[in-house]
Formats: C-alpha cells, sequence, structure tokens
C-alpha cells in the first residue's frame, strides 16, 4: 500500500500553559515531570512517596523483543533523552529545558532556581515534540516543534516558530508549520506568518525581536535566496532589513542590535562575501570564489563590529580563526585561535554579543574551554576536580557579577551527561537531572582516538570504541561509515549507535576517511572524486590497523553504515572482500550515476547536481567509465556475502529506486538480502518504533554472521 493513501486523523495540538486542565497532561504534570528529571520540589529531609506512572499516550509501539539478562535494551539507546536541551534566561534566574515528560512528549519547562521549583509547563502538546527552544529575553520564549513519533518521510520541512511568556499564557504561532492539520492559538496581532521562514538571529539588549528568513525559490523549487525580516514576537509584527542587499543572499550575519552586516551571496557556482558598516547603506565586496575555493570563511560578528573568519593554513590546510583587517582587505596574519590538527570549530564565549569576551570554546576530538575571566577559569577547575575525566560545559548569565548563575553539562563517552547549577549566592552545585536517565557508565563501552597513516602515507583520523571488560582477545567488530561524506563522522563523547553495537560484544571502528572534513583541507580534498577509491582503501586500512593493534579478530568482521556509509558498505564488500563477513547499508547510495540526474521527488538541487557533485565525485560525462567502476549495482555480482538492506520509501535524498535495484542486481546475482522497508521513513530512520525494529534486525543479523 503506497504512503499517504490512508491516514488517521491527526490528534488535536494541545497547550500546556498557566491551569492545567487537561486530566492526562495533569497526570504527567504530578507525576512524570519531577519523577523523571530527579527534581526536588520538598522541603530539606522530606521523602518523596512513590507514584503511579502516568496513563501513557497511545502509540503504535510493538511489544519489544526479549532481551538477554545481560544487555541493556535498545531503548536505553535510542529513545529520546530526559533532558534535551537547557537555556539559561539573561537573568539567570530561569532554566528552560526541552524534556521528554514520561508518558507525553518533548515538552518545554521554566524552572525558578532562585527557588528551586518547577515554574510552569510552558508548551506541551499531545502531537508534536518542542525541538529548539530559547529565551528573547527574560519574559519571553521562541521555540520549533516537529514530531518524533513521525517516520521521516512525514516530518514537516519547515517546523514553525511561536513564543510563549514565561509568567504565564498561551504560546502565539508567529511562523506556521507546513502541516495543515496543525490546529494552532494564533493570538492577538498579525496572522502567522508562511511556512517558508526560519530563525536567524537573537539581538541582545531584552527587546521583543527577533530575526528571520524567508527562503525564497524559483518556478522549479530550487532555493535561490533568503530575504532577512525583523519579527516582534509579541506583535508577529515584521520589518524587512533586506531592502539593498545584493541578490542571492544565501547567508546572513548580525552584529549585537541585529543590524545586518555580512551577506554571502551564490549563483552558478561562484559565491561573494559583502560586508556593511554600522551606519552604512553601502555592501563591500571582501571576496569572490568559486564554490569550494574560498580564502577565508566568515565565523560570526563581535560586539565591536569585527569580523572573525577562518582561513586555512599550514601543508594540512587545517583553519585557524583571525580577524579581519579591514584596511588590508585581508585576515591578520597571526591567528587568534589555533588548534592543531583540526579545524576551527567552536565559538568565542561572552554573555551576549556586546559584552566582553570571556573565553573560546573549541572542539578538537573532545570539547574545551579556555577562559579568559579569572574567576570562571576558577569555577572551571572546581568543574573538572567535582567530575574528573569528563567535558564540564560551563554556560553563564550575569557572568561578571556577583549574582552570576552559571549551568553545566557534565559527560563524556560513557555517560550521556549531568545538568548542574552554580549560584554564585549561595557558592553551591546542585544537580538539575540526568541526560539520560537509566545509563550506568560502568557497563557502557569507552571511546579513543587516534591517528593512523594510510598505505599511499596520508593520516586520517580513526575512532575505535571498545566494549566494557574489553579482554586482550580479540573480538568481532563492526566498521560503521559515516555519511554524507563531507562532514565530521563524530566527537569524543557517548553515542548511541556506537554503544549499542559494543553492548553486543562488538569492537566499533569508525574511520574519518579523506573526503570528511573537520582535519583540514588537504584531507578533505584528497577525497574529491575518490568515491569506493582511495577513500573506500582508508576503511580498509583502519580496520587493518585495528586488527595489527590486537583489537580485532580479523575472522569477524561486518561493515556497516547510511546514506554514503550504505555506499562505502557495499564498496567494501566489492573491493576488499576478503575483509568482510556481511555487510549492512541502510538509505544507501547503490548507484552515484542517479545523483546526477533529475528526478521528481529528489531534495538534490540543480545547482548541486550542476557544480558540486562534478567536484567532489566526479563529471557525469568525462569521468562516466569511472563513475561505472565504482557503481556497486553494476557490480552485485563480485559481492559473495550476506547483506541487509534497509530503505525508506519517502526518501527524497536517496530515492528508493536505489534500493530496488540493488535488491534485484544482488538476487539476480545469487545473494538475495535481507530486505527491510519502512513506509513512513525518508532518508533516516528517524520514528523510534522503526529505529527499534532496524536496530534489532541488525543486531540478529549480526549475530548470525559474527558468532
Amino acid at each position: 500500500m503506497g504512503r499517504g493513501q490512508f491516514r488517521a486523523p491527526a490528534p488535536a495540538l494541545c497547550r500546556v500553559g498557566g491551569v492545567v486542565k487537561d486530566s492526562l497532561v495533569r497526570s504527567i504534570f504530578k507525576h512524570g515531570l519531577l519523577a523523571v528529571l530527579g527534581w526536588s520540589a520538598l522541603a530539606p529531609g522530606q521523602a518523596q512517596s512513590p507514584t503511579a506512572a502516568p496513563t501513557p499516550v497511545p502509540t503504535a509501539m510493538p511489544t519489544p523483543a526479549p532481551v538477554a539478562a545481560a544487555l541493556a535494551p535498545a531503548e536505553l539507546f535510542f529513545r529520546a533523552p530526559d533532558i534535551e536541551s537547557t537555556a539559561l534566561s539573561p537573568s539567570g534566574r530561569w532554566l528552560a529545558m526541552t524534556t521528554a515528560i514520561r508518558g507525553s512528549r518533548i515538552g518545554l519547562v521554566v524552572f525558578d532556581l532562585k527557588e528551586w521549583k518547577l515554574e510552569r509547563v510552558a508548551a506541551l502538546f499531545v502531537d508534536a515534540d518542542v525541538d529548539d527552544a530559547g529565551w528573547v529575553n527574560d519574559e519571553q520564549l521562541i521555540f520549533s516543534i516537529g514530531d518524533r513519533q513521525r517516520g521521516g518521510g512525514d516530518q514537516r520541512w519547515w517546523p514553525g516558530l511561536f513564543s510563549v511568556p514565561r509568567a504565564g499564557g498561551p504560546f502565539r504561532t508567529l511562523v506556521k508549520v507546513d502541516d495543515p492539520f496543525l490546529t494552532s492559538r494564533t493570538g492577538p496581532g498579525r496572522e502567522p506568518l508562511s511556512p517558508k521562514h526560519e530563525l536567524l538571529h537573537v539581538p541582545s539588549g531584552g527587546g521583543n525581536e527577533v530575526l528571520i528568513g524567508e527562503w525564497r525559490f524559483n518556478g522549479v523549487g530550487d532555493f535561490t535566496h533568503i530575504n532577512a525580516k525583523r519579527l516582534d514576537v509579541v506583535t508577529g509584527r515584521t520589518v524587512s532589513v533586506s531592502q539593498g542587499v545584493p541578490p542571492d543572499a544565501r547567508r546572513w550575519m548580525f552584529d549585537a542590535s541585529g543590524a545586518p552586516r555580512l551577506v554571502l551571496t551564490s549563483k552558478d557556482g561562484n559565491e561573494t562575501l559583502r560586508w556593511r558598516e554600522a551606519a552604512g547603506d553601502n555592501w563591500r565586496v571582501l571576496a569572490e570564489f568559486a564554490r569550494y575555493r574560498a580564502p577565508f570563511m566568515p565565523r560570526f560578528v563581535g560586539g565591536d563590529g569585527e569580523l572573525y573568519v577562518t582561513m586555512a593554513s599550514g601543508t594540512a590546510g587545517v583553519s585557524q580563526l583571525h580577524r579581519f583587517d579591514f584596511a588590508t582587505g585581508k585576515p591578520v596574519p597571526e591567528p587568534l585561535v589555533s588548534t592543531p590538527g583540526f579545524d576551527f570549530q567552536g565559538r568565542l564565549v561572552s554573555e551576549s554579543q556586546s559584552s566582553r569576551v570571556l573565553g573560546v570554546r573549541v572542539v578538537t576530538d573532545a570539547e574545551t574551554t579556555v577562559w579568559f575571566d579569572k574567576r570562571l577559569g576558577e569555577l572551571q577547575a572546581q568543574a573538572d576536580q567535582r567530575w574528573p575525566g569528563r567535558i564540564n560545559r560551563i554556560d553563564c548569565r550575569r557572568c561578571e557579577h556577583d549574582d552570576m548563575t552559571a549551568v553545566v553539562r557534565s559527560f563524556s563517552d560513557t555517560d550521556p551527561g549531568q545538568i548542574w547549577v552554580y549560584r554564585q549566592a549561595d557558592t553551591a552545585w546542585r544537580k538539575v537531572g540526568d541526560v539520560r536517565a537509566g545509563v550506568d557508565p560502568q557497563r557502557m563501552a569507552t571511546t579513543d582516538f587516534a591517528r593512523v597513516k594510510m598505505r599511499d602515507g596520508l593520516e586520517i583520523p580513526v575512532w575505535v570504541t571498545l566494549p566494557p571488560g574489553q579482554a586482550k582477545q580479540p573480538r568481532p567488530a563492526v566498521v560503521l561509515v559515516h555519511g554524507g561524506p563531507w562532514v565530521r563522522g563524530r566527537h569524543w563523547g557517548w553515542d548511541g549507535d556506537a554503544q549499542f553495537l559494543a553492548s553486543r560484544g562488538y569492537v566499533v571502528i569508525e574511520p574519518e576517511f579523506r573526503g570528511s572534513t573537520g582535519y583540514g583541507q588537504k584531507l578533505f580534498r584528497a577525497g574529491w572524486r575518490q568515491w569506493g577509491q582511495a577513500m573506500q582503501d582508508d576503511v580498509a586500512d583502519a580496520l587493518g590497523w585495528a586488527v595489527g593493534k590486537g583489537w580485532v579478530d580479523a575472522d569477524k568482521v561486518c561493515i556497516a553504515g547510511a546514506s554514503y556509509g550504505g555506499y562505502a558498505t557495499l564498496m567494501g564488500l566489492i573491493r576488499h572482500p576478503a575483509l568482510y563477513r556481511c555487510g549492512v547499508a541502510w538509505v544507501a547510495v547503490t548507484d552515484p550515476r542517479l545523483l546526477f540526474k533529475w528526478n521528481s521527488i529528489s531534495d538534490v538541487s540543480e545547482e548541486a547536481r550542476q557544480y558540486d557533485y562534478p567536484t567532489l565525485i566526479g563529471d557525469p560525462v568525462k569521468d562516466a567509465a569511472m563513475i561505472d567502476s565504482v557503481t556497486p549495482v553494476l557490480l552485485a555480482d563480485r559481492i559473495k556475502v550476506p547483506v541487509m538492506l534497509a530503505f525508506g520509501l519517502a526518501d527524497r535524498r536517496v530515492p528508493i529506486v536505489h534500493g530496488e535495484r540493488m535488491r534485484d542486481a544482488l538476487t539476480a546475482a545469487g545473494n538475495p538480502p535481507l530486505w527491510v522497508t519502512y513506509p513512513d521513513e525518508g532518508h533516516g530512520f528517524f520514528k523510534l518504533e522503526n529505529r527499534l525494529d532496524f536496530m534489532r534486525r541488525m543486531e540478529a543479523f549480526l549475530a548470525r554472521q559474527l558468532r
């Protein structure tokens, strides 16, 4: 049955604010939320009485398959976190959190840190989940929504934008979502904006305005540019700030007041950076370049109006952070921040754009913060002493005052994290809750990072996750190849996919093969036009290195991955057949030739087909023979081991034709795959029910091949 032929009516959206009237929501509020977060709203020394769980929202979740007593259930690794995000109000008095409320959805709650009590559930829906949320000022919050109980193919392309008063009152729809079923409260004032708007920037200063961008498209549906506007979150009034801006603006940057200062325009594979002075009207050209040939890239505008950019340096082409010198029209030669071996990824830390810089937060293999402010440096030292061997990320408000408040997210590779609050007024640390309740760090796997030389001498990063209690003898392994491929695969921290596989006894090897980003231009560019070739050799060499370390049983290895990772899985079985006992590929590119062809359901733009893919993959005409030689669907007869294929029928990035052709080719070659499809999923399995089903099938498949 095709997707969308029959669809049950969606339940009405339910707002929670002020007095809670709905009995289900009342039960969640009274019994579920505090218990889930581990908060205590009781007087010191008063015991909490056990309470019955609230009535859950009905779902189509199947009964979980039996799990061996020694194994943690799959739900532990893939369900929504109990605390997803946190944000301090500008005064530091209130903490906003998006949190999984037991028996319900991801809601938005406000916690009073001074009184140490839950102030209110600001937003909770029976048919949607709160996604991104933050403060506009101490009295107003904004948020967008998603739906964790729908598959990826049914997700709203545009998540809308809503505002809600902290102290009580209804939420207001500022930007509609692109789903007509939603019944939302508009509130007094203007009609909400159309769905194709996104939040761009929240100015400092405590006003009611934010900056939003309206996405514009041409006649064939390809994205062309963004129009920027000021939006009052109380009245819904908008004012354009796009007057005089050059056409084809794809990216905007603003100063502390919200004035537009920089735009990146793009057309026909060429890009231009333009800058405007605070009091000026003219847009000055800073650089013009072909795509992927930028001499530098803008990162942020400082409170003093300075522009900070990243620029590649050294033989590895690793990006460093520089100030831009407008007198010379170039970045200042001496870098402000350098992270050898890693592209600069991070930000300058200040309470707002208009305040002085307090420190710099960067990510190398793991995250770290270097504080310029003495008191915050001392607070970081306290946190690191309390929780050694972990990343202790500090965010503060009123940072330079005696009433400073800081929230700390403390996490590691074996612990998803804990949320703590420190108030300078009482010099006390208080725990808010666990990011993912039920995870026992003692039973989790450890993850390490190494740099490994490949057969041609190029050095690539490799992540290795070793099962808990890893003995000296070699173990079965899964080589997990990241998608993209032009992204960074992962960072040091707790990862659900790797932890799940390690909990089943597998060593997990994750190579940052050439073509990956985040480690310098040399590594990135070395992957151009190397699909199925040197990129694939990197995956094999990373495995060989882990075998040489004595961690992996070379006779018990499978390869797995999604999207490009699925492509690399299939090509690994073709190019290096002796290395792998099986392969698991989901939402996989199986025929790269299709990426260059227009498809009515594809979300790939014509610009990407004309300018990105020929550079990164190969020219579909000039390099046709090369592309054919690395096309899995044409080489299926070389795959001799068991294969599991899984696809979403609503995938717009890699349409189902990729899966069907590969399934048919393998079947014709006498090696029919284990075939799994999800009618309501797109490019990835978003719905928990489907995610759990897929991971359990993968678990059983791997066990059959590697035990």
